[in-house]
This record gives structure tokens, C-alpha cells and sequence, in this order.
């Protein structure tokens, strides 16, 4: 697998350099310099498989020959272990559940695939250098990425998050694991936060010193499995005799979506995509305006979508040879407030009995929203991203007793917190990697 800096298509590189490297040199993002196309046999025919036996047939095509079958098959049923079931609402909606990991995030499908990428690729070389991966998350990124990577030998975990911006679930799966997992609560935002990483992995003094790579959604191993689920939740659409459907993603960092898009150019049969953010609105001001204006992130009840700048944008522009017009066609942007989000929450729990996170629920309201115009039949499928134990403060007290506690959350209660604080000033946060 060759891969190419979106900034540079002649700046190429292997599929191992780019999971070490995560950034390319140009301060840019790693794409594949060809997107495989699956044979229409396994697609009329993805009913029948198992997701490893999908998720394998996906990664055989994009990672190529870098990775032996045998050993890309054991990597898959170690890492997707868990399962990612289509809940149907009613005749013409249905959820895709991706909380049911160990860290209750849709992003243990990224960070517990990447893991054990990187794991198996420091073990074929004899570098000895201790591996240090950096990672700023809005929420569910940096608990994903502490679980997945959490005693694997070599590594060491460095998890930036804002302060007073993440859940008290959430800042427990950061803080309480230990181990090789060391947390840094930043005075600031997200946005923050993503300045300090991409600034060291772009600090040549800094790279000379120390092994450095990301388990943000910047690094492609984090971007391959996410599309294992799309074509897992059609496989199920395609046994229910359902073979026209529409996903409706929450969107922050753009990650999420632009995996679902690349399955579409590999194939995927999709009618639309609907990207559903909060009050950051980036993106869907500039599908409308045709002006990119990044603005400083807000908080909201859906933390981890409080991104003002999303980097995996310009991968999606990519996908699409920078064409806006060809993208629109396949992309519907909505966005929504708080109120609108308590009121989906509320809506769902009254029409069908079902208790959505906040993310969740605004990807909710954009298939409402796209029914409205599209009225024809197809089935809406939106992502549910996380469990809704991770955001207590969000739910009324009827909806949070009905919610129960997994058992991985309650043994977070008894371990003690550890974490460090730091400003937003990058030459402090250089001192405190170097000391």
C-alpha cells in the first residue's frame, strides 16, 4: 500500500511509514494513492459473510501485501472482537451501534485495530526506541486509544484533553488506567490541544529525540476499520431485504464520515450521506457558502463533535479530487443546538423507547431532517457513537435510571485518577515531553 501526502502526490511513502509517521513532513494527511474497488460478487453477496471475514476482505484490498493474510486475519480478531449491530426503530429507520467495545466509543473500532498494527510492525523491525504516541481528544478518542493501547510493550500513551470539556466517564477512562497511559488536562480547547500534537509531530528537534506518532483519526490506521462497519451494517441491511440506505454520521473531526466515504468510492452501495453537526459548523457553512472559515470550537452536550477545525476535512475533499460540486451530490450537512439535541433525545426515548447519547441523537434529527425532502423509500441509518452512560449530566432522571452502567464502567470508580496540567503554550508542553 502506497500512500501519498494530500498537500504532495509525489510525496509517497509505505503503509508502515505512514502509521509511524501519522503526519507527512508538508504538514499534511496520508492518503491511498489508489482506492481498490471490491468485486460486485462480494458486494450482491456480503450477506453471507461474518465482520472479521468483511472487515479482512476490506483490509486485504487496502493494506495490499504489507501485512501477510494470515497475520492481517489474527490482527482483525484480535483488535474487532465486539460486534456492531443494526437496531431498527421502525419499518424505515433503523441505529448502528458502535458502544459496544471496551470503551464504550465507536472509536475502539480505530484504536484497538491501529494498536495492534503498530505493535505488529515494531516487533518485525529492531528499532528499540520506546514508542511515544500522542493523542488529543474531545472525549471518546483518548479512552479508545488508553484501552487499546494499555500495557502494549514499547509504547507509551500521552492523551491531551480539554479542561472541563469532557464527561466525568470519560476523563475517568482517560486518567485511571495507568500503566504506559500518562494524561494531560490542557487549559484550553480541543482545538488546543490538536495545535500541541500537530506542532510536535512537525518539531524536528523534538522528532530527533523522541519516537513520535499519533492515535488521532490524522493517522490512517485509525481510518481503515471504520469502514469495516459500513459494509457490516449493510451485510445486515442485505439479510432484512433492505438494499437502498442512508447514513446519518456525527461529525467533528470529520473521521468518522470520511471512513464511510472511502467505502463508498471502494464500492459500498450508498444513497447519501448526511454529516450532522452541533453548533460547530465548519463544515456545513461551507458546503453551503463555498468559503472554509474555521472557527474557534464551542462547547456543547455532544463534546467530542467540539471541533472547529476538522482535519480529516481536506481527506474527504481528496476523495473527491477537490471537486465541491461532485461532493455535495453524495453529502447533506445539517446542524443542530443543544435544545434540538435534548429535544431528540426526549423524541426518541417517547416514539421508541431508546436512550441516545448526544451525538447519537443529533445524527438523528438529520435523518429526520432528510426525510422530510426525501421522502421515497430508503432506509436511514444513523450511527449511535457512544454509550449513554459516558454523558450523565445530558439525561432527566427518568431516562438516566433507565440507563444501565456496564460493568468496565463501574470498576473505574475504585482506581485513583492521574493526570498533569498544562497551558496551551507549546514550549512548556516540548519541556514536559523531553523531561
Amino acid at each position: 500500500m502506497i500512500l501519498y501526502s494530500t498537500n504532495n502526490k509525489n510525496l509517497s511513502v509505505s503503509f508502515k511509514e505512514a502509521v509511524f509517521n501519522s503526519l507527512p513532513i508538508d504538514k499534511g494527511l496520508y492518503m491511498p494513492s489508489e482506492i481498490p474497488s471490491l468485486s460486485d460478487n462480494f458486494i450482491q453477496y456480503i450477506d453471507q459473510y461474518t465482520f472479521p471475514e468483511i472487515a479482512l476482505e476490506v483490509a486485504k484490498n487496502l493494506i495490499g501485501n504489507d501485512i501477510p493474510a494470515a497475520d492481517l486475519k489474527a490482527l482483525i480478531e484480535e483488535a474487532i472482537n465486539f460486534d456492531a449491530p443494526i437496531v431498527p426503530l421502525d419499518e424505515r429507520t433503523a441505529v448502528l451501534e458502535l458502544f459496544h467495545g471496551p470503551s464504550l466509543a465507536f472509536k475502539d473500532f480505530g484504536a484497538r485495530f491501529m494498536s495492534r498494527i503498530m505493535g505488529y510492525f515494531a516487533q518485525t523491525e529492531n528499532n528499540t526506541k520506546l514508542l511515544d504516541v500522542l493523542v488529543a481528544t474531545s472525549g471518546d478518542t483518548g479512552g479508545a486509544v488508553a484501552l487499546g493501547f494499555l500495557g502494549v510493550e514499547g509504547t507509551r500513551v500521552t492523551i491531551l484533553y480539554p479542561k472541563g470539556k469532557v464527561s466525568p466517564i470519560q476523563e475517568q477512562q482517560l486518567t485511571r488506567n495507568g500503566q504506559n497511559i500518562r494524561a494531560l488536562e490542557i487549559d484550553g480547547t480541543f482545538d488546543d490541544c490538536q495545535a500541541l500534537v500537530k506542532e510536535a509531530f512537525n518539531d524536528p528537534e523534538l522528532n530527533q529525540q523522541l519516537r513520535l506518532t499519533s492515535a488521532n483519526s490524522i493517522n490512517i490506521a485509525r481510518l481503515i476499520p471504520q469502514t469495516f462497519y459500513y459494509f457490516h451494517a449493510y451485510a445486515q441491511l442485505l439479510r432484512k431485504g433492505v438494499k437502498e440506505v442512508v447514513f446519518a454520521v456525527p461529525s467533528g473531526n470529520f473521521g468518522n464520515i470520511g471512513a464511510g466515504l472511502l467505502a463508498y468510492k471502494m464500492g459500498l452501495p450508498v444513497k447519501q450521506f448526511l454529516a450532522a453537526t452541533n453548533v460547530n459548523d465548519t463544515v456545513p457553512r461551507f458546503l453551503n457558502s463555498g468559503k472554509y472559515e474555521p472557527r474557534p470550537s464551542i462547547t456543547t452536550l455532544s463534546n467530542a463533535m467540539d471541533v472547529g477545525n476538522p482535519s480529516n476535512w481536506v481527506r474527504i475533499l481528496d476523495l473527491f479530487g477537490n471537486d465541491t460540486s461532485s461532493l455535495k451530490k453524495k453529502i447533506t450537512a445539517y446542524t443542530y443546538t443543544d435544545e434540538d439535541t435534548q429535544e431528540a433525545i426526549d423524541q426518541l426515548y417517547n416514539r421508541y423507547n431508546y436512550i441516545a447519547c448526544p451525538h447519537t441523537a443529533i445524527a438523528y434529527l438529520a435523518t429526520e431532517a432528510y426525510r422530510a425532502h426525501h421522502p421515497e423509500s430508503y432506509t436511514s441509518v444513523f450511527l449511535s457513537t457512544a454509550h449513554p452512560c459516558k454523558f450523565p449530566d445530558v439525561f432527566r432522571d427518568e431516562k438516566l435510571a433507565a440507563i444501565a452502567i456496564p460493568e468496565q464502567v463501574k470498576a473505574l470508580a475504585d482506581k485513583v485518577s492521574q493526570k498533569e496540567r498544562l497551558g496551551t503554550d507549546y514550549p512548556a508542553f516540548k519541556a514536559w515531553l523531553l523531561s
